[in-house]
């Protein structure tokens, strides 16, 4: 069965593992100072227009974020999200564990608001109540939504006001800068939030996620929170000669697009067929809502998980999430069924 279950199913792009292979038994240094992980952030720094942010890789989005949290914060700040996001939803309660509250504000699309901040700020403004200190988003949202250039910049306008901090969670960053729409390119990024960062792991990498911090007042000291949480490799090339393959041409927005086009043609199979989404998405998530009957058929052939919202008796959401690696005969196969039913 071809599975449409996430974007990490399949290792890595072939680049990447003719790359690692290339280098496996060169002796280079350890812990992110070798020559391929300093001509990634070269790179990077090169696409994101940037030359005065702090790039550190890590394994993994659940590491980046509890590092981020745990860097940035004192013990008595919260951090705001919505009641969808990844730091409240999948990570087993790490970023709480790090000792910051998550203070949750609900929205049905998963895209946090400057009202929904304001909120939060409101109802936590006694001395005994956590300080919210720190709004979380991830783009794209854990939902498939993504925030426009003009909502980030109206987020970050709002934390600014408040003296807060905005990181965001760049997982699918891929995706979020393939929609157009969006009106971002990745040089916008370093002026549109204090911290991100950019995935790695659903994007072609075989693991790892690079932490950006562009905020002066949050550079200091980064390693060393790193080192205390596990989180510097002593085989740093590993993810830095991914990187390095990544963002040396154009490979990363490549597989990006391809995931989205993938998914573009999935919705618009999906709607010609009239179902309904739970929540409309440009990204390379989607959540149709079909039939029960229908999706018995559909799991015969494809691997397409439940999703965890219940719509009745008769009809059951589902989320399906293409990949840098999505085959388009595969796509074409399931429209086809689709239609059929």
């Amino acid at each position: 069965m071809y599975s449409f279950r996430n974007d990490y199913s399949e290792s890595a792009h072939p680049n990447i593992l003719k790359a690692l292979v290339e280098t496996n038994m060169s002796q280079l240094l350890g812990y992110g100072m070798d020559e391929h992980t300093q001509a990634a952030i070269k790179y990077m720094k090169e696409k994101m227009q940037a030359k005065n942010v702090d790039i550190h890789f890590v394994s993994g989005g659940t590491q980046a974020n509890l590092l981020a949290t745990a860097g940035f914060l004192r013990p008595f700040d919260a951090v705001i999200c919505t009641n969808s996001a990844h730091i409240h939803t999948h990570e087993a309660g790490s970023v709480e564990a790090t000792g910051h509250k998550v203070l949750v504000e609900y929205a049905e699309d998963g895209k946090l608001t400057p009202a929904m901040v304001e909120h939060a700020i409101k109802v936590n403004s006694a001395e005994e109540t956590p300080n919210p200190k720190m709004v979380y988003i991830s783009n794209a949202t854990e939902l498939g939504t993504i925030h426009t250039k003009k909502e980030l910049e109206e987020l970050y306008e709002c934390c600014k006001k408040y003296g807060m901090y905005f990181f965001i969670d760049g997982a699918r960053i891929g995706s979020a800068l393939a929609w157009k729409n969006a009106g971002t390119t990745l040089a916008d990024y370093p002026k549109l939030c204090d911290a991100f960062y950019i995935g790695g792991t659903k994007n072609g990498a075989l693991l790892g996620e690079a932490i950006v911090i562009v905020n002066d007042e949050l550079k200091a000291n980064f390693r060393r929170n790193m080192k205390q949480r596990g989180a510097i490799l002593a085989k740093g090339k590993v993810t830095g000669i991914q990187f390095e393959e990544l963002f040396k041409g154009n490979l990363y927005m490549e597989l990006a697009e391809h995931a989205n086009a993938m998914a573009d043609k999935l919705r618009e199979g999906i709607k010609e067929c009239a179902y309904p989404f739970l929540v409309e998405t440009p990204s390379n998530q989607m959540f149709p809502i079909f039939p029960n009957e229908v999706l018995e058929k559909l799991q015969e052939e494809f691997v397409i998980p439940e999703w965890e919202v219940e719509i009745d008796d008769a009809n059951t959401c589902v989320r399906i999430v293409t990949s840098w690696a999505t085959e388009e005969a595969q796509v074409d196969r399931f429209v086809a069924l689709l239609k059929s039913l």
